[in-house]
């Protein structure tokens, strides 16, 4: 399960990486390998990684976040080792009838086969670009052209919620604007067939459309953890 936390501000600050000890880290190496063999596609590009997570002020979430590589991950499956926990984005994409959209994560993914809502993690900026909350709405865009076809102004997205999973991750969750559902079978359909025309796997292999928590059993497969909470919230407020 996830908490659902609403607040009106986040404030993000970078801190030091934390040290993975030497045995720990060649067992990280090792796992790592071993899942680049099953699955050539894993890249090990840089990612930031949440730190803590706290309330500054009342309405004020402060969130620490450090720079590692997709690589660290594979501490979750080191037996005794501190593992890094995820910062991610995900986006709520209505229907105009209340219904939200979640994908099903390709073969060619970390997690094949698992439903999700469009997003993915955190990526530490370049240069002297701050990660802030509109770098986290640009990326939130981002993620949701690249998965969905959907295209959208990153202003026109509207945070709403921060998650806090069991296991530490910490998910930042923004509400689009509705559209048709035609138009969202037709937008996904026609990335799908682009990316397959260049010789790419898309990141979803199927969308499905969801009204209530009651529909999820229906969809065959694991779920993140944070889709049932955040499906129950976003039926209460964009339902029909």
């Amino acid at each position: 399960m996830a908490e659902l936390l609403e607040v009106g501000r986040l404030r993000l600050v970078e801190v030091a990486p934390p040290v993975t000890p030497a045995e720990a880290r060649t067992a990280m190496d090792r796992e790592w390998d071993t899942a680049v063999l099953a699955n050539p596609a894993l890249f090990d590009g840089p990612v930031a990684v949440c730190a803590g997570l706290s309330r500054e002020t009342p309405d004020t979430l402060l969130i620490s976040w450090s720079r590692a590589t997709y690589r660290y991950f594979a501490l979750r499956r080191v037996p005794g080792a501190t593992a890094l926990r995820s910062l991610f984005v995900s986006i709520m994409q209505p229907t105009e009838d209340g219904r939200v959209l979640v994908g099903r994560m390709s073969a060619s993914t970390a997690a094949p086969g698992r439903w999700q809502f469009p997003g993915g993690s955190v990526e530490p900026p370049t240069g002297d670009e701050p990660l802030d909350e509109h770098a986290l709405r640009r990326h939130a865009a981002v993620e949701l052209a690249e998965e969905t076809g959907v295209g959208l102004p990153a202003a026109d997205l509207t945070r709403c919620l921060v998650t806090h999973g069991e296991d530490g991750q910490v998910g930042v969750h923004y509400l689009a604007p509705p559209l048709p559902a035609p138009l969202l079978h037709e937008r996904f359909e026609a990335l799908v067939a682009a990316e397959t025309a260049r010789g790419r796997v898309p990141e979803f292999d199927r969308i499905a459309l969801v009204g209530s928590p009651a529909e999820l059993p229906d969809l065959a497969g694991p779920h993140v953890a944070y889709l049932e909470p955040v499906v129950r919230w976003t039926s209460r407020r964009v339902g029909s």
